[in-house]
C-alpha cells in the first residue's frame, strides 16, 4: 500500500526516484508542524498594504469587465456626440467712459447729470429687466417654436438634413419632423393660464394648420399669413413648410420666464480691473439668432443710457424754468423799491465802507443759498447724522455768524444808509441768483441737445465659427476615462463585497491546517468537461490527455506530500470532500487516482456520493452495479469494481440512487466494502458529498485513513471552511488538511512581492 509502511512492488529508492520527478508547483511542502512555503518570489512584511502588483492582478482578473464597461462608455460618448446640439457663443464689448460735456462751462453741471456712475452699476443694468425685457418684446423671444422630433436621435437627424424640401418620414412616423421643415410665428397670445405651457401645432393641407392644447383639445384652426383668434388665443403664422401631419411645439412664455431663459445663457463681466470695458457674451444653439439678440441688447442698453442722461437734463431744466419767473418778479420788486427810495430821498450814494459791507453781505447770502441747495441734495441720500450733512451745517453756522457780525456793523450806520444798504442788497442778491439760474438753464439746453450718453459700443456682436464646449475628440477621451474609472470602481466594489478565500495562506493562518496542494485553473479541463457534458467524449482524464498541464503537476506534488503526511495513517484510504457543491472534488479524486496509478500502483476510486454521483460519466461506465448493490447484498466485490482505460485505475460507481443514502452508508457492509477494497488495492480514494449539505462525508470519514477538504479559490468565505472542519471534527473525523483548487494563475502572474508564487513550470522541447 502506498500509504502503509511497506511497498511490495517498489523499494524506498524507487519511491525517492519518483519523488524527485514531482515538481512542487503548488509551492508547499509537508512538515511535522504544518506547511512551509518554498517558492516565494520575495519575502516581505505581511502588513505591507496593497501593492501595485495586487492592483494590476485585480484588473487583469476582471479585464473583460473593464473592456465591457469602457466600450459601453465609449458608445455612450459616441451617442452623446451624435445627439448633442452644438452650442455657439457670441460676444461684444462696451466702454463706460466719463462724460465729457464739450463746453468747458458745462463741467459744473456734472453732479446734476449723474456722472458718478460706476462700472458695476452699469453691469447690473445690462442684466436688468429694463434692458432684457425690451429685447424680449422686440425680438419676440417669448415665443418658442420647435419642430417635434423623434426622441433621442430625431434632433440629430433633423439638424443634419440640408435639403430644401422636407424629408420623407422614417418608418412611417409622419408626426415627427425629420429635416427641412420651416415655421415662423410672428405673433402669439394665449390666456394667462396657458403661459409657459406647450401647445401643439399640426400642419395641414394647403397652408392650413391646427393649434391644439397639451391635452389634445382643438384650440383653433388657421391659414398661413392670416391671424387666427378664438377664445383668448391669437396666432399669426408667417411661414410654414412641412408635410401634412407634421407637429410643432409652440410655447408662449411669460416675460419673467423669457428673461430668465435669456439670462441663463447671458454673461456680463468687466474685462480688466477698473478698465471700464465690459464684455457681453451670449450662448445658444441657433448660430444666426444669438448674434442678433446680443446686438439688440447692446443697442437697447445704449439707447436707454442716452435717454436716461437726456431725461435728467430735461427734468432739471423744467425745474429751473418754473423758478425763473418768480425770481424775475422778485428782482423787479427789489429794483422798484430801491429806485423809489432813492427818488424820495434824492440821489444818494453809498460810501466806500458801506459798499464793502454790501459786497460781503451779498457774497454770504449767495454762499448760504448754494449750501442750502447742496444740503437738500444730500438729504435725499443720507440722514441728518451723516458726516457730509453735518459738515454743510457747520459751514452754514459759520456763515450765519459772519452775517450777524455784518448786521452789527450795519446797525451802526445812519437810518438812511441802512435802508439804502438793505434795498441795494436785495437787488444784487436777486440779480445774482436770477443770472446764475438763467445761465444754468441755457447750458442745460445745450447739454440736452448734445447728449450722447457715457457708454459706447466698441465691438458689435460676433459669433464664433466653432462651437464652444468639449470637442468630439475630447468627448471620446472623457468617455474612455470615465469608463475606466467606472470599471475600476466596480472592481473595487466587487472586491469589497467578495469575502471568499483567494489565498491558500489564509486557510493555514485562520484554521491552522496545512494546504497540501494548490491546483491552478485548467482551461484544458474546462474543455474536457464541456465535451463530456455534450456527449462528445468519454473516459478522457486531464492527467492522461494533458499530462504536462499545470493542474496535473500540482496533483503530482500532492501525491508526494501525501506520502509523508500519511506515514502514520492506520489505513491507506483517503476521503475527499468539501463544504458545498461545485468545488471540484470529483476532478481531484479521479485525476489524483490517475497520477497515483501512473506509479504502477493499483488504485480504486469510490463514488461515495449516493445522491448525485457522476464519476461514472467521465469514465463512460454505467451507474448500475455499484455501492448500493454491494451494501444490499445484490452484487459481489468483483462485480462492483470496474476497470477503466487507465492502467491500474479502477472505479466503484454509486449504483442505483437509494432513497436513504445516509442510512445505507451506516450499514456494516459499507465498512466491509472499504476494508476489502483496501486489502485489494494499494490506495483507495473515496469521493464524498459536501459535508455542510449532508452528513454522508462524516459517516464515511470514520472508515478511512485520512480526510482532505477541497476549497475553491474565490468561492467560499473562511467561515464556511471553518464550519466544514468543525462539522467533521464533531463527527469524530480528523481533517488532515486542504486542497486549494482552481487558482487563477493569470492573476498571480501580476502579483509581486510577498504574495507572489510561481505556479507554472513547463519543459522545452
Amino acid at each position: 500500500m502506498l500509504f502503509g509502511n511497506s511497498y511490495p512492488d517498489k523499494t524506498w529508492g524507487d519511491i525517492g526516484q519518483y519523488m524527485e520527478q514531482d515538481q512542487f508547483s503548488a509551492g508547499t511542502t509537508a512538515s511535522s508542524g504544518g506547511m512551509t512555503h518554498t517558492s516565494k518570489v520575495a519575502f516581505e512584511d505581511e502588513n505591507e498594504g496593497i501593492s501595485i502588483g495586487e492592483i494590476v492582478a485585480a484588473i487583469m482578473e476582471y479585464r473583460w469587465l473593464v473592456v465591457v464597461i469602457t466600450v459601453a462608455a465609449l458608445l455612450i460618448g459616441l451617442v452623446v456626440m451624435f445627439v448633442s446640439r452644438p452650442v455657439y457663443r457670441a460676444d461684444g464689448l462696451l466702454q463706460v467712459e466719463e462724460k465729457s460735456s464739450g463746453v468747458g462751462s458745462l463741467k459744473a453741471l456734472q453732479p446734476l447729470l449723474g456722472d458718478d456712475t460706476t462700472v458695476s452699476a452699469e453691469m447690473e443694468i445690462l442684466a436688468s429687466r429694463l434692458v432684457l425685457g425690451r429685447v424680449v418684446d422686440k425680438l419676440k423671444l417669448d415665443i418658442n417654436v420647435a419642430p417635434k422630433t423623434f426622441p433621442l436621435i430625431g434632433g440629430a437627424i433633423f439638424r443634419r438634413y440640408h435639403e430644401s424640401e422636407p424629408s420623407a418620414p422614417f418608418l412611417g412616423l409622419a408626426g415627427y419632423a425629420w429635416g427641412g421643415e420651416v415655421i415662423q410665428v410672428d405673433g402669439l397670445e394665449v390666456p394667462r393660464q396657458y403661459l409657459d405651457m406647450p401647445l401643439l401645432l399640426v400642419a395641414g393641407d394647403a397652408s392650413a394648420y391646427t393649434l391644439m392644447s397639451n391635452s389634445g383639445e382643438n384650440v383653433l384652426s388657421g391659414t398661413v399669413g392670416v391671424r387666427a383668434s378664438k377664445q383668448g388665443f391669437s396666432i399669426f403664422v408667417a411661414q410654414l413648410k412641412a408635410r401634412p401631419g407634421t407637429e410643432f411645439v409652440i410655447t408662449k412664455r411669460s416675460q419673467e420666464s423669457a428673461i430668465a431663459q435669456l439670462r441663463a445663457n447671458y454673461s456680463v463681466k468687466e474685462r480688466g480691473k477698473k478698465s471700464g470695458v465690459i464684455e457681453l457674451g451670449l450662448q445658444g444653439s441657433d448660430y444666426d439668432k444669438i448674434g442678433i439678440v446680443l446686438d439688440e441688447i447692446l443697442n437697447t442698453y445704449v439707447r436707454q443710457n442716452v435717454e436716461r442722461r437726456s431725461a435728467e437734463a430735461e427734468k432739471t431744466l423744467k425745474f429751473l424754468e418754473t423758478q425763473l419767473p418768480s425770481l424775475k418778479a422778485q428782482l423787479d420788486v427789489a429794483e422798484a423799491a430801491y429806485n423809489k427810495y432813492r427818488q424820495s430821498r434824492g440821489s444818494l450814494d453809498l460810501s466806500i465802507e458801506t459798499q464793502s459791507v454790501l459786497k460781503s453781505v451779498v457774497e454770504i447770502e449767495d454762499a448760504a443759498l448754494k449750501l442750502k441747495q447742496e444740503r437738500e441734495e444730500l438729504r435725499q441720500r443720507f440722514t441728518s447724522e451723516h458726516p457730509a450733512i453735518q459738515a454743510v451745517d457747520a459751514k452754514l453756522a459759520r456763515l450765519n455768524e459772519r452775517r450777524k457780525q455784518f448786521e452789527g456793523e450795519v446797525s451802526k450806520l445812519p437810518d438812511t444808509q441802512q435802508t439804502v444798504l438793505r434795498l441795494a442788497r436785495d437787488v444784487q442778491v436777486s440779480t445774482t441768483l436770477y443770472t446764475e439760474l438763467l445761465n444754468t438753464a441755457q447750458q442745460l439746453k445745450v447739454s440736452k441737445a448734445g447728449t450722447v450718453g457715457d457708454v459706447r459700443v466698441i465691438d458689435t456682436a460676433a459669433v464664433a465659427r466653432e462651437p464652444v464646449g468639449a470637442k468630439p475628440g475630447a468627448i471620446l477621451g472623457i468617455s474612455v476615462l470615465l469608463g475606466l474609472l467606472t470599471s475600476l470602481l466596480t472592481i473595487w466594489v466587487l472586491r469589497a463585497l467578495r469575502v471568499a478565500v483567494e489565498d491558500p495562506e489564509v486557510i493555514e493562518t485562520k484554521l491552522g491546517l496545512p494546504v497540501y496542494a494548490t491546483v491552478p485553473h485548467s482551461k484544458a479541463e474546462l474543455l474536457l468537461s464541456r465535451k463530456v457534458t455534450a456527449g462528445e467524449s468519454i473516459s478522457e482524464l486531464l492527467a492522461v490527455s494533458q499530462p504536462d498541464d499545470d493542474a496535473v503537476e500540482s496533483l503530482r506534488s500532492l501525491r508526494t506530500t501525501l506520502h509523508f503526511a500519511m506515514l502514520d495513517a492506520q489505513r491507506g484510504s483517503l476521503l475527499i470532500t468539501g463544504s458545498s457543491p461545485g468545488l471540484g472534488k470529483s476532478f481531484i479524486s479521479k485525476n489524483l487516482g490517475a497520477v497515483l496509478a501512473q506509479l504502477g500502483k493499483r488504485i480504486a476510486v469510490v463514488d461515495g456520493d449516493l445522491r448525485r454521483g457522476h464519476i461514472h460519466k467521465e469514465f463512460g461506465l454505467p451507474r448500475e452495479v455499484g455501492v448500493s448493490e454491494f451494501i444490499a447484498g445484490q452484487s459481489t466485490l468483483d462485480e462492483v469494481v470496474k476497470a477503466t482505460r487507465v492502467p491500474n485505475l479502477f472505479v466503484v460507481t454509486t449504483g442505483h440512487i437509494p432513497p436513504n443514502p445516509s442510512e445505507l452508508l451506516m450499514h456494516p457492509r459499507f465498512e466491509q466494502l472499504l476494508l476489502e477494497l483496501g486489502q485489494r488495492f494499494d490506495t483507495l480514494i473515496v469521493d464524498a458529498p459536501p459535508i455542510l449539505a449532508v452528513s454522508d462525508a462524516a459517516i464515511i470519514g470514520r472508515h478511512v485513513g485520512a480526510t482532505l477538504v477541497v476549497a475553491r479559490a474565490g468561492k467560499q468565505p473562511i467561515q464556511e471552511l471553518e464550519q466544514a472542519v468543525k462539522r467533521l471534527n464533531q463527527a469524530g473525523v480528523q481533517v488532515k488538511g486542504f486542497i486549494f483548487n482552481d487558482l487563477n494563475t493569470d492573476r498571480q502572474r501580476y502579483r509581486y512581492g510577498y504574495k507572489g508564487y510561481v505556479y507554472r513550470y513547463s519543459y522545452k522541447k
